[in-house]
């Protein structure tokens, strides 16, 4: 069922904006008396049928609500170190289907793109509209916050996640020897094109973390990100 993403607590009539209607009228071809579910970031789903539809308003009657049963039990938050082009966008799309709750975008020696302040807000943007498609699209229960581009260091300092894991073409820990079906948080540290500096490893290290390997091949840094979070996933069981 079609899932749409709104900022209040569906009651009763509830009335779309005008991107949401046009959304529904013209690209999804919806009519009156279809179904979609509706969300506000609350754990609970809204199944509502359409009572009247335009191109520029729709409105809904809400049939019943259930608790949302699509969100993992680990809560899980990505560092990750600002890449080239378009990569981050991918990267977004990927683990916010995957199950991600929150993704930091992380400035680091090796990092090549380095937007100004005005670029980044337009990108941050951007980014928290990717991930909202892709919560919408994946059934979701949450839209994963996209945070400000952060500096390690700043990043590193701010971050409260009892267990933090670094990986590292350099070697570490089987990830099953750090994971397992009780965690409950994590933070996941992934470097940009060419890896985190031995400095930056040395910092996460010294503020908690673990380093951890996803096996003996390199992965880009746009497949790390999303084969760590599904090992997470399947480490906890939250893939069955």
């Amino acid at each position: 069922m079609q899932k749409l993403f709104i900022d209040f607590e569906p009651k009763g009539k509830v009335i779309l904006n005008e991107e949401q209607s046009r959304h529904i009228s013209k690209s999804l071809r919806m009519k009156v008396g279809d179904m979609l579910t509706l969300s506000c970031g609350n754990g609970k789903d809204y199944g509502c049928i359409i009572d009247t539809i335009d191109s520029n308003s729709v409105t809904l009657s809400v049939c019943y609500e259930q608790a949302n049963n699509c969100e993992p039990t680990v809560k899980a938050k990505l560092y990750q170190g600002v890449p080239k082009g378009d990569k981050l966008e991918d990267i977004i799309q990927k683990c916010t289907e995957l199950g991600i709750t929150e993704i930091q975008p992380v400035l680091t020696h090796r990092s090549v793109s380095r937007p100004d302040s005005k670029s980044a807000k337009k990108k941050q943007a951007r980014y928290q509209k990717i991930a909202l498609e892709a919560a919408q699209q994946s059934g979701r229960g949450i839209i994963p916050t996209i945070g400000e581009m952060t500096d390690l260091k700043t990043a590193v300092s701010k971050d409260n996640s009892r267990l933090k894991i670094l990986f590292y073409e350099g070697g570490g820990s089987p990830l099953k020897e750090i994971i397992n079906k009780n965690t409950q948080t994590v933070s996941i540290y992934i470097g940009p094109e060419g890896g985190f500096e031995e400095s930056e490893v040395a910092l996460i290290k010294e503020n908690g973390g673990t380093v951890a390997t996803l096996g003996k091949r390199i992965l880009r840094t746009q497949t790390a990100p999303v084969a760590a979070l599904t090992a997470i996933m399947l480490l906890t069981d939250n893939m069955e």
